[in-house]
């Protein structure tokens, strides 16, 4: 069902299975550690003010390169074998959305000026559409998934997201 494998990176690596002792990690376990990351650095760039424009702009930077990231893998790799389960459906098509919701705030904050006034209020609301998602995955969507997949399933998908962020993280050639 789940066999492909890549690269790894950003997260600190994991081994494969068959190397002598191997760490695995569950996809659910992989993604709650990047919604922590991402809603750690969204406080603390939310606690900016505009005086502070080098923070503002490397953070935002961050997050947007965090996010994108996190929504790649979700959308090539996790919501595809999800939503094969027909429980977890609905959930997976509204994560789609929600994360077109937070990308089109998102392109919207990366075309203002960190020091305009509307940045910040663009921001929160950004914030607050990133909690909401990762609220409905962590108490609804990991917790159906946890019954549906095995143990197996989980960290085969964690393998395959641990890889697949390496692989985009890697220098591309020019």
């Amino acid at each position: 069902m789940l066999r492909a494998f890549y690269n790894f990176a950003r997260t600190p690596p994991i081994q494969a299975l068959s190397e002598p002792g191997a760490l695995t990690m569950d996809v659910i376990k992989l993604l709650k550690e990047d919604h922590q990351r991402v809603k750690k650095m969204l406080s603390e760039l939310e606690d900016t003010t505009e005086r502070a424009t080098k923070k503002r702009e490397e953070l935002f930077a961050e997050v947007q390169a965090e996010l994108r990231l996190h929504e790649l893998v979700e959308e090539e790799i996790v919501y595809p074998a999800f939503r094969e389960q027909s429980k977890l459906k609905d959930i997976v098509l509204e994560g789609y959305e929600e994360h077109h919701v937070v990308d089109l705030i998102m392109d919207e904050i990366a075309e203002e000026s960190v020091t305009d006034e509307t940045w910040a209020a663009k921001l929160k609301v950004m914030k607050e559409n990133v909690e909401h998602h990762v609220e409905e995955e962590e108490e609804k969507m990991f917790p159906q998934a946890r019954k549906l997949f095995s143990e197996e399933d989980l960290e085969e998908l964690g393998r395959r997201v641990a890889a697949r962020k390496q692989q985009e993280q890697q220098p591309r050639a020019a």
